[in-house]
């Protein structure tokens, strides 16, 4: 399995796509859909889902253009369902006093462990950043896609609307920091870092 990273959007956020045979998982594109369509493309790769950590503006700004153009379902936690169409919810008028919407998800995401074409993953509900933050976990690659909850050497933001820092201290502690430490974090922002550095050198939420 191989991962593609793209900074994507109003706010660079990392856009993956997970893929294995020809067949792809994208996880948060942000924007400028027109590049995922090009490495989709100049790979021959079938895109089966577009899958969110979360609802903010940055993280889905080019969904609606994928998913029609592609003809496949979006998922997001069921606490953000309606952060998709809702510019007040996602963010977008606060910070960049545009509206970025989407229509609303096609599946609503649960913890669980999960099958998507050719890709087994489990799904973790890990609150704080925001109240339907989840992380995807690919355990037999030991590889994490976080979003905003746990970045390298930092944290997502509690400050916002549904931010609540002591959920995200126990979401890292109790269902990120017990993992084997060799798992690889893919976080929203910045570059990959590992469960291992981050017990070791995380400023906000030590070991």
């Amino acid at each position: 399995m191989k991962i593609e990273i793209m900074s994507l959007g109003p706010l660079g956020t990392n856009c993956y796509i997970v893929y294995q045979d020809n067949q792809a998982l994208v996880f948060d594109p942000g924007g400028e859909p027109e590049k995922v369509k090009t490495f989709l493309s100049a790979n021959q790769l079938d895109p089966k889902a577009i899958l969110l950590t979360h609802g903010h503006f940055d993280h889905i700004g080019a969904v609606d253009t994928l998913r029609k153009f592609y003809e496949i379902d979006v998922y997001i936690h069921q606490a953000e369902a309606d952060w998709l169409e809702d510019a007040q919810k996602n963010g977008s008028l606060m910070f960049i006093g545009e509206t970025i919407q989407t229509q609303k998800p096609d599946q609503l995401l649960a913890p669980e462990k999960m099958t998507l074409g050719n890709f087994q993953f489990e799904i973790i509900h890990t609150p704080g950043h925001s109240p339907g933050s989840v992380t995807f976990l690919f355990h037999e690659q030991l590889m994490m896609i976080s979003g905003d909850v746990l970045f390298y050497q930092g944290i997502g933001r509690t400050d916002l609307p549904g931010g609540n820092f002591e959920e995200l201290k126990q979401s890292i502690k109790q269902k990120i920091y017990t993992l084997d430490k060799d798992f690889d974090i893919y976080p929203g922002h910045g570059p990959k870092t590992s469960i291992a550095n981050e017990k070791k050198a995380n400023p906000f939420i030590p070991c």
